[in-house]
């Protein structure tokens, strides 16, 4: 019995030591090698100062930059989570409602029209950094009316939505997309 229990002890510590230890740091170390910057978090950095990850989706309310898809959490990336309201939830009704109202309001949208459901609903994750390009294109109006565009200088806003598609992952996984932090970094650009 005492055998049986120094054996299990030494097992215990030989894994402890292999799978908590050795094992985490190895892969840390290949992933240092191999994608520095996604294993840092593709952090990205203006000025020397980090601004936020390429990975989480941030809060933006300013009508001069392109606004991210709802967050039941805030954009909290620590409790990272959804509503978990049903579909039949009066509140997620409400909810829904409401956000087409600010959205169709602010962005000079005919109430007949569809606006994608990514702005109307929040994500499961609660830090989503994307849209649909569908999305970025609705919001041109209002950002150009905040920032006085001129009609050049919207029709450069066009095209920069266009430039930061970005494909499915190996052209097949998920939909087109754009990442909000990333073009609203590019949006403060145009003169």
């Amino acid at each position: 019995m005492k055998k049986n229990i120094i054996v299990s002890l030494k097992i215990f510590l030989i894994m402890a030591l292999l799978v908590g230890i050795i094992y985490p740091l190895f892969i840390y170390g290949i992933s240092q090698l191999i994608f520095p910057n996604q294993a840092e978090g593709s952090i990205i950095k203006v000025g020397g100062k980090i601004i936020g990850s390429k990975l989480i989706g941030q809060k933006f309310n300013s009508d001069k930059y392109f606004w991210s898809r709802p967050s039941a959490i805030d954009y909290n990336p620590n409790p990272s989570g959804a509503s978990n309201l049903s579909p039949t939830s009066a509140k997620l009704k409400q909810l829904y409602e409401e956000r087409k109202g600010i959205f169709t309001r602010s962005n000079f949208i005919q109430k007949t029209k569809m606006i994608p459901n990514e702005m109307l609903f929040a994500s499961g994750s609660g830090v989503d950094p994307h849209i649909s390009p569908q999305s970025a294109f609705l919001q041109v109006n209002r950002i150009s009316n905040s920032r006085m565009f001129n009609k050049t200088q919207k029709e450069e806003l066009i095209k920069l939505i266009t430039a930061f598609i970005e494909k499915p992952q190996i052209g097949f996984l998920g939909e087109y997309r754009i990442n909000v932090l990333m073009l609203n970094l590019e949006l403060d650009k145009i003169k």
